[in-house]
């Protein structure tokens, strides 16, 4: 099986359902925010990363009968259902705009979480190195992302933004 058939379910959950449960959802997901100092180059990185782990994936396929096949799997799936609940919950934010509900209880960032866990799951099926050397910066080019959105968010939500800081991790 080609490797970009894994992104379907993916593209599904990441955009259609979103768009469905919330179309104003789409736009806040896509926004950047002002970045500023070593965020621009990183931002740069991550888009990169983010084109090359898609278009790499139409290079590999996915390999079976292995543990890397199980792990891979397991990886995989836990990744997707992460990422629909928290599309789901990112489509309804709280009334003053900061998600608070669901996986957003445990983490800042739970839809980053999702995809470095579905795209490690990725790499496992594929049995790429490669891969998760690119998902590996792609992570953390995307730490510098979540700090500019968070400088946004406090800049925007002001006290109530700071307090959800206070009260729940960035990653888990």
């Amino acid at each position: 099986m080609n490797g970009a058939l894994l992104l379907i379910p993916f593209f599904l959950i990441r955009f259609t359902l979103l768009s469905h449960l919330n179309r104003g959802a789409i736009k806040r997901a896509a926004h950047f925010p002002p970045m500023v100092g070593i965020e621009i180059p990183a931002y740069w990185i991550y888009q990169l990363s983010n084109a090359a782990l898609i278009l790499y994936l139409f290079f590999l396929t996915v390999k079976t009968s292995s543990w890397q096949f199980y792990a891979g799997a397991a990886l995989y799936l836990t990744g997707l259902a992460l990422c629909a609940v928290t599309i789901a919950n990112f489509s309804a934010p709280s009334e003053d705009g900061v998600n608070r509900n669901g996986l957003y209880k445990i983490s800042r960032n739970p839809m980053y979480v999702s995809y470095f866990i579905l795209f490690t799951g990725c790499a496992f099926l594929t049995r790429s190195l490669s891969l998760f050397g690119i998902i590996v910066l792609f992570q953390i080019s995307a730490h510098w992302i979540i700090l500019s959105e968070e400088r946004w968010c406090l800049e925007t939500f002001g006290a109530s933004y700071k307090q959800y800081m206070e009260t729940v991790r960035r990653y888990l």
